[in-house]
């Protein structure tokens, strides 16, 4: 047996022990292999350049600025990859995550991203960087009629992108739920009660838009901006504290504001268009229909050339 002691009693021929008094000196670790350092030829498959290559959701409590100047320590994800010339057989991926631990106690913005890009680009030797941080991030919400309050959480996200031309961009991600009455069942049960003095209960759902925007150069928005201007648009965000008089409250802004998911797409994009904050942005609505057994789904773009397209499809993680 090569890792096992055998049945007749023989010793395992490889020994399997782990030394935990051992410390490298500078010397072993100079000695110690580098895969990177391997020959062109031991390449597999294509010579050719990959587009991106990192690591993806490792985690850390990061502290992240608000928008009146506080801070807020949100369990945050963070994907990084970078570019991979066609010679290389791999990048050090462990050089990521270290180059953004030198950051750990930052207070990050947006603008944070920028500066860890460009130091884990030089950390790595690559030409093009890219860095994703997600996070739940709490907003108070006061109730509609009550005076209660309760935290809504958004999943929320900064992203940079930086080129080897120097060229940096910055997004913001950002979910907002949201309840959709429909216009069309609304009317059909008002008919039903005039013309038959049926009643009947208009049919409506949660709902998810789901929104990436590019900031102007120069120019910044805050999440909370965001949230703002999602409310702004669609008026019938989901509720976090309610009592009865709430509830009412509820169901009476749902019904001065009706819309189909191509009203709520066009709704964002109005007020988004309109911010000079943002450049560009997709935005991507699911409607969980509560008459169909499938939802209704729209995709906007600002429209601006070489910039976002309307080419979503990943209307399943909208399910909220």
């Amino acid at each position: 047996m090569y890792l096992h002691r055998s049945a007749a009693g023989s010793k395992a021929r490889i020994s399997r022990t782990y030394d935990a008094r051992f410390r490298p000196s500078a010397k072993y670790r100079r000695s110690m292999p580098d895969i990177m350092d391997v020959a062109h030829d031991a390449i597999q498959g294509a010579h050719v350049p990959i587009q991106q290559v990192g690591v993806s959701n490792f985690k850390l409590p990061l502290r992240i600025r608000t928008k009146k100047g506080g801070t807020l320590t949100l369990e945050t994800s963070v994907t990084g990859t970078v570019s991979l010339e066609a010679e290389l057989k791999g990048i050090n991926m462990s050089r990521i995550v270290r180059s953004f631990y030198d950051h750990k106690s930052d207070v990050f913005t947006g603008e944070s991203v920028g500066r860890i890009l460009k130091s884990y680009l030089r950390s790595v030797e690559s030409k093009d960087a890219r860095l994703r941080l997600s996070f739940s991030y709490p907003i108070l919400q006061k109730s509609l009629r009550s005076g209660l309050s309760g935290y809504q959480f958004y999943r929320a996200g900064f992203e940079g992108v930086l080129t080897h031309t120097g060229e940096y961009r910055r997004f913001v991600h950002f979910e907002f739920v949201y309840s959709s009455a429909c216009p069309c069942s609304a009317e059909l049960a008002e008919h039903a009660r005039d013309t038959r003095k049926v009643f009947g209960v208009p049919h409506s759902q949660r709902s998810k838009a789901r929104l990436i925007l590019e900031e102007s150069k120069g120019k910044k928005i805050w999440i909370e901006d965001v949230q703002a201007l999602c409310l702004k648009a669609l008026r019938t965000e989901t509720q976090v504290m309610v009592k009865r008089e709430d509830e009412q409250a509820f169901a009476e802004l749902n019904g001065a504001n009706l819309k189909f998911v191509e009203d709520a797409a066009r709704l964002l994009y109005r007020v988004f268009d309109a911010d000079p904050r943002v450049r560009d942005f997709q935005i991507a609505c699911s409607h969980l229909e509560s008459l169909h057994s499938h939802d209704a789904v729209s995709v906007i773009c600002k429209g601006v050339q070489g910039g976002f397209k309307a080419d979503f499809m990943d209307f399943q993680s909208l399910v909220c």
